[in-house]
This record gives C-alpha cells, sequence and structure tokens, in this order.
C-alpha cells in the first residue's frame, strides 16, 4: 500500500486548500445545514497535516504506523470530510450527502461509519483526553507515529481541556501535538466576551507544554511550526494558529452568524468565484 500523496511545497498547499475550501461550501450549500465558519478557518492547518505531515495511507486505513489525527472540535466535519475525500479516502461525490438521511457523513464525525476517522467527536472539550490515551497507547506499543489533535479556542473554555492538558505534560507525552484554531469567535460571538481565554500561550506554557504561536493561514509557518515540534522531546507541544473565521470567503470571514448557518445557493456562487 502506497502512503498519502505529500506536497512540499507551500504554494502548492495553498492550492489545495483553495479545493478542501470549494468541497466545505458546496457540501454545506447541498446540506442546507452545518459549520461554515470554523471549517474554513481551520482548512489550512488540516491541509498541511494531511498532505505534508501525516503519515497515512487511505488504501489501508488502519495501517498501524499511522499518524493518527483527532477533530476535537467535531462541528467541523465538512473539513475533515473534505480533506479525506481529497485524500482519497472514499469518492469526492460522497461529500454531496452531508447530513442527508443514511448518509455516513454525519454532522459530526462517527468513526463507526467511516473509515479514515480515528474517533467520534462533537461533544466539546473532550478530544485532547482521547489524544492523551492515544498517544500513550503508541507510546506502550513502541510505536514512533504521532497523534494531532484540533481544538476551537470556544473549546478552551472547558474545563477538561486543561485536566487533559495537565495530564499529556505529567506523562511528557512528546508524541503529542495539539492545535487550536484560535479565530476569536463562537457561536455566541467574540471568545472574548463570552469567556475569556487569554492569554491563551501563556497558559500552555505554564501547563508544561512547549508552545508555538502562529500565522494560522500562512502554510510556510504551518510547515515549519509542526516539522519544529516533531523535534521536541520531553513534553507535549500546542500549536496555537491565529486564524480568521470564514477564511477565504470575504462576506464569511469574521462573523460569529456563520458560525452554524450554512451558505445560500447564491452565496455559494459567489464564495466558489473567490475561491477559484
Amino acid at each position: 500500500m502506497k502512503a498519502a500523496t505529500v506536497v512540499k511545497n507551500a504554494g502548492a498547499l495553498s492550492l489545495r486548500a483553495k479545493e478542501v475550501r470549494r468541497e466545505i461550501i458546496r457540501m454545506l450549500t447541498e446540506a442546507e445545514s452545518g459549520h461554515t465558519g470554523g471549517s474554513l478557518s481551520a482548512a489550512d492547518i488540516v491541509t498541511v497535516l494531511y498532505f505534508y505531515k501525516m503519515r497515512h495511507r487511505p488504501e489501508d486505513p488502519l495501517w498501524k504506523e499511522r499518524d493518527r489525527f483527532i477533530l476535537s472540535k467535531g462541528h467541523a466535519a465538512p473539513l475533515l470530510y473534505a480533506v479525506l475525500a481529497l485524500s482519497g479516502y472514499f469518492d469526492r461525490t460522497l461529500l454531496r450527502t452531508l447530513r442527508k438521511v443514511d448518509s455516513v457523513l454525519q454532522g459530526h464525525p462517527s468513526s463507526k461509519m467511516l473509515q479514515g476517522i480515528e474517533v467520534s467527536t462533537g461533544s466539546l472539550g473532550q478530544g485532547l483526553s482521547i489524544a492523551n490515551g492515544v498517544a500513550l497507547g503508541l507510546r506502550m506499543d513502541g510505536l514512533d507515529s504521532r497523534v494531532y489533535c484540533l481544538l476551537g479556542d470556544g473549546e478552551l473554555q472547558e474545563g477538561q481541556v486543561w485536566e487533559a492538558a495537565m495530564t499529556a505534560a505529567h506523562y511528557c507525552l512528546d508524541n503529542l501535538c495539539a492545535i487550536v484554531d484560535n479565530n476569536g469567535l463562537q457561536i455566541d460571538g467574540f471568545c472574548c466576551d463570552v469567556m475569556k481565554i487569554e492569554p491563551v500561550t501563556d497558559k500552555w506554557k505554564a501547563f508544561g507544554w512547549n508552545v508555538f504561536d502562529i500565522d494560522g493561514h500562512d502554510m510556510e509557518q504551518i510547515i515549519a511550526a509542526l516539522d519544529e515540534a516533531e523535534r521536541v522531546k520531553g513534553k507535549p507541544s500546542v500549536i496555537v494558529a491565529r486564524t480568521v473565521k470564514g477564511k477565504g470567503v470575504s462576506f464569511f470571514e469574521g462573523k460569529a452568524e456563520y458560525h452554524g448557518m450554512a451558505p445560500t445557493k447564491e452565496e455559494e456562487e459567489k464564495a466558489l468565484k473567490e475561491l477559484a
């Protein structure tokens, strides 16, 4: 079985991320429901993970030595589905079935319904705890595979995240890399108004993590942070990725109302033109 195609050029990764965003827009419009803003904001990060960084085999989803990706912010399922389809896990025509009755593409990822999804997620705050367990299990099995866990910044308001952060540092899980999609917005508005999480980098440092603070839309910065995180030994790493909600579509960007609202047909047409 061959490994997934690796894209090493930042420009090529940017083009692939545009393709991912186009698929997100199309499937959400077809479904007439789903989460637009947070799927678009993390598209660059997850594109780099699947098409540059992670070891994985679409033809062999349960390959023992694969790296694991856990989408803790499970409402961004359209992003994960788009990346899995473009990686070759399933035919992209399946994307048009998002949220339809009997579709394997549920509103939140289900590992029981679709290969390529490591764990079912959607109840916010739990993903990092699961990632800890996976990372510990890989260590016990003597495997050098890595675990990547994507969280939302609003999700950091959940207390369990910080219990998991303590645990990861205590067990020196250097095969674990958390990534925070820090777009500043959640369903009820600005994170700083709902429940302030800043200074977020200082908090992770205080919990014993190696911290990167980057532009989450700069491919070269994402690549550099992921590469450096893999070299860190003795502690887990977290990448605080400063992003824009709805990134890539001007009339979605920075708007909390598009957290959980799908594009209309008219918006789809305009969005796809911007992403051409």
